[in-house]
């Protein structure tokens, strides 16, 4: 989604390809299998074949190329938890692994007013080849992952709850934003409500409800891999300034590894129901 940028983070930032190349992180993956963390916008990174993209290095020290501080948050947050975490290792200007190859945004050509020089005819219409190219290197393969490590859990009697990480920026068109976190959801209330609530019970704590964004996106993550399988889910879009830096990122994994294990443990959460989308047909 397209944002304003905010002061440069502290959280280290490449434009370098992944050390083993591989296009996702998998973090633990013998951990508890009641609970799966997602982080779809993790790096900034690029395959050294694609450069930058034709934009000045700087951009990538913005949101528009990932989600500042996530990353962190998610590493520290499946250690707390003993549980497995799957994170994309390059850059959503190469391909945004949180659309639905349907979408017309998976392939940036304008964000947030930076032209992306490198991405200007990447669509199925245009330069199909590399369209492709991106979705089977790069996008298929982190879904790929996300899938397999939900079918071991099922093949082990275990109904995962899946929770997404993601960030936003502080400030939007000039205007400060109000809240420090957000729960995102469709239809399916048994994580979000409660987290919600728990996060917004803690003093000081602004949050919002489908709020900075909506969460309902037909071919997204949580559409495809939660949504369409009936399997309780979330978003939680947290304030990039408040997760920017070594502390800031310990504070939020601290308070979500306390909430989260009861909110994964109350009766019918742990469960394949299916409650539909509001992307749906009416």
């Amino acid at each position: 989604m397209p944002d304003m940028s905010s002061p440069k983070s502290t959280s280290k930032v490449s434009i370098d390809s992944a050390v083993d190349g591989s296009p996702f992180e998998l973090v633990n993956a013998q951990g508890n299998p009641d609970i799966l963390i997602l982080c779809d916008h993790a790096s900034a990174a690029l395959p050294p074949t694609y450069g930058t993209l034709g934009l000045p290095a700087t951009e990538f020290h913005r949101h528009i190329a990932y989600d500042i501080g996530c990353a962190e948050v998610v590493r520290a947050l499946a250690s707390h938890l003993n549980c497995p975490a799957i994170l994309g290792r390059y850059s959503r200007l190469l391909v945004d692994l949180n659309r639905g190859p349907d979408d017309p945004t998976i392939v940036m050509k304008l964000s947030d007013g930076s032209v992306i020089p490198a991405n200007a005819d990447v669509d199925r219409f245009r330069d199909g080849e590399e369209f492709q190219s991106r979705i089977a290197h790069y996008h298929e393969p982190y879904h790929d992952a996300v899938d397999a490590q939900i079918k071991s859990a099922l093949a082990q009697d275990h109904v995962p709850v899946i929770i997404s990480i993601h960030s936003f920026t502080p400030f939007w068109r000039g205007q400060a934003r109000q809240w420090h976190a957000g729960v995102l959801w469709d239809k399916d209330p048994r994580l979000a409500m409660p987290l919600l609530g728990a996060l917004a019970g803690q003093e000081g704590l602004a949050v919002g409800d489908n709020e900075p964004y909506g969460g309902f996106l037909k071919g997204d993550t949580l559409y495809r891999h939660c949504t369409k399988r009936g399997l309780p889910h979330a978003l939680l879009e947290i304030r990039q300034d408040l997760i920017d830096t070594e502390r800031g990122q310990a504070e939020w994994a601290d308070r979500l590894a306390r909430v989260l294990p009861d909110l994964i443990a109350a009766d019918g959460v742990r469960e394949i129901t299916h409650y539909g989308s509001r992307t749906d047909p009416t």
